[in-house]
């Protein structure tokens, strides 16, 4: 039975439908001095067709998985503008004289080279998107129809040894029943996609391309991250039941929607949600979402060949305001770099672009966008209980900076008599080794702390986490993962400041628990994660949570944290998801 790595949650029982890439002949031939223009307006119309269906499939991927994953596409958006493939493959076609499907092909044989000496998760999902990117321009330049799987006769499950996102997005939805994929990991764009569709999902398989065959029956398990090939009628009438226990779980969730996040104990912590933009507030609202822990505000700034005005942001931020009151909105500042670009500002390509000229610190050697911003946040806190937070702080002397600027835009919008809470709260995110072990010192400079813990982790076990070579090494449970948010949260009720937590972990019942134990006041989740992560919570004595961070603060090795958890509180998740 293969095992993968589960990406998106749900069983799923179908016949296989294996998807293979088409495989483009392309002739090499030179071209006289007198073709080359031709040659070269060839090449341009067809990477301006590839232009418009990317921005058509950005556009449906915004209006089935919303803002936030829909920013894959419009990274590759800007993959149409990346120099060494246009740049390369005009040069090729002026200086070589080669054809324009000839020069492309050799350009993007010249990306393996380029991205050698960086082999991490991040850059190989780069890659991947280059060659899909590339593949279809060379579709256009041959004339030849992009492969979609948005016409189907019958229900499958694709198994393929990658997901270009343009494929997954392109798919006829309900006649998909999961995926199952060679290669990947739960932060890969398949898996990021999957969970947005609600689609079962299993990656990092390995070879489930070469195990399977075009209509043989599978069980694909997502959440175990199991395939089980040519099942017997017997594992097919369990996992069948499995199945029906899923929905009936599905279904005794929406019991909690309208329950405070509160321990049988009384322990009561708020239940927020991450959020892109203003079309996804309604949706968590309706899910029981106590407000917006995080505020992703970059993805403003994409898809567009100007940066937004101080009018536009204020719109997108106001009416999240208005709609969430009384709740409270915490909005992040831009948080641009690592894996967010956008084309109308260059950021410069860096080796490792997630510890480089990013978040805080481009806004702080870019004043007036920072400024902008600033202003934008302020006037809609006029509107409702708006707070600010600043990311990726490595210490006092930035957030000291950032607070410097926030007063000067204060000053500026009182002198013309603009309103907005004048006590408007200030967080920092602690994502970073240096602001976790300086907490003490930061506590007293902002009102709140954000746990990122996705980047946290990251750094601090200096671990890719989309790296599957070392993705086994990304442990949430890690000793000094643990100590360190032990340390953050006991800084900061020193100081009488609350602390939250918005990355991956508060989405996840098992890390939820132990952040609960270790005295986290609030949880960003994702709207999906909402009411499971609520039931969770209103199931359990907080007094358990402490007993158990006790005993783990104990231990020394991450396998050792991890087998405990689990032997702790798996069992005791699973009861209470089935309580009715």
């Amino acid at each position: 039975m293969p095992k993968g790595i589960a990406a998106s949650p749900g069983i799923t029982i179908g016949k296989v439908y294996i998807l293979e890439k088409e495989n483009f002949c392309i002739l090499e031939y030179k071209i006289k001095k007198e073709e080359v223009e031709k040659e070269i307006e060839r090449f341009k119309v067809a990477v301006k067709e590839a232009k418009e269906q990317l921005q058509e499939i950005e556009k449906k991927a915004r209006e089935k998985i919303g803002i936030k994953e829909s920013y894959i596409f419009r990274a590759h958006l800007s993959i149409l503008e990346d120099p060494l493939l246009i740049k390369g493959t005009l040069n090729r076609i002026k200086r070589q004289k080669l054809n324009a499907e000839a020069s492309l092909r050799n350009t993007l044989r010249d990306f393996p080279t380029r991205f050698a000496s960086a082999q991490t998760g991040l850059i190989k999902e780069r890659f991947r998107d280059v060659e899909d990117i590339g593949g279809r321009i060379l579709a256009n330049l041959v004339n030849r129809p992009t492969f979609t799987l948005s016409h189907l006769d019958e229900n499958i499950i694709i198994v393929a040894h990658d997901l270009a996102p343009s494929d997954t997005i392109s798919m006829q939805k309900e006649k998909i029943l999961g995926f199952a994929t060679d290669i990947g990991g739960r932060t890969s764009h398949t898996a990021i996609i999957a969970r947005s569709l609600e689609i079962p999902a299993v990656v990092g398989l390995r070879d489930i391309t070469k195990k399977t065959k075009p209509g043989s029956t599978v069980i694909l398990d997502g959440n175990t991250g199991r395939v089980t090939i040519n099942p017997t009628a017997k594992q097919i009438e369990r996992y069948q039941k499995e199945q029906k226990k899923f929905f009936s779980y599905k279904k005794r969730l929406e019991t909690a929607r309208d329950l405070p996040a509160q321990t049988m104990d009384g322990r009561e912590v708020e239940l927020a949600v991450n959020i892109a933009g203003p079309e996804e507030i309604d949706v968590a609202l309706e899910n029981g979402a106590e407000g917006v822990g995080l505020y992703r505000t970059e993805y403003l700034y994409m898809n567009r060949t100007t940066l937004p005005t101080e009018e536009e942001q204020l719109k997108a931020y106001k009416v999240v305001a208005q709609k969430a009151n009384p709740y409270t909105v915490i909005i992040r500042t831009l948080d641009l770099g690592g894996d967010k670009f956008i084309s109308h500002f260059p950021v410069p390509q860096e080796i490792n672009p997630f510890m480089g000229w990013r978040a805080i610190r481009l806004c702080l050697e870019k004043v007036d966008i920072f400024k902008v911003q600033l202003r934008a946040i302020l006037r809609a806190s006029h509107f409702g209980k708006v707070k600010v937070m600043y990311p990726m702080i490595s210490g006092v002397e930035e957030v000291r900076k950032a607070n410097k600027i926030l007063l000067e835009v204060k000053k500026e919008l009182r002198e013309k008599k603009i309103p907005f809470a004048e006590d408007i709260d200030v967080g920092a995110m602690i994502e970073i080794p240096s602001a976790a072990i300086t907490a003490d010192l930061i506590a007293k400079e902002v009102d709140f702390f954000s746990l990122g813990t996705n980047d946290l982790i990251q750094y601090t076990l200096a671990v890719d986490r989309v790296n599957e070579k070392v993705a086994y090494l990304y442990q949430p449970t890690h000793p000094t993962i643990l100590r360190l948010i032990d340390n953050i949260v006991r800084f900061a009720h020193r100081q009488n400041i609350w602390v939250g937590a918005c990355g991956e972990m508060s989405s996840d019942p098992l890390f939820v628990l132990i952040l609960l134990g270790l005295g986290v006041d609030e949880f960003s989740v994702s709207p999906s994660s909402l009411l499971e992560i609520k039931k969770i919570i209103r199931g359990i004595r907080w007094e358990e949570t402490e007993e158990l961070v006790s005993r783990l603060l104990k231990l020394s090795t991450s396998s050792q944290t991890r087998r405990f958890a689990q032997r702790r509180l798996s069992k005791k998740i699973e009861t209470i998801l089935e309580e009715e």
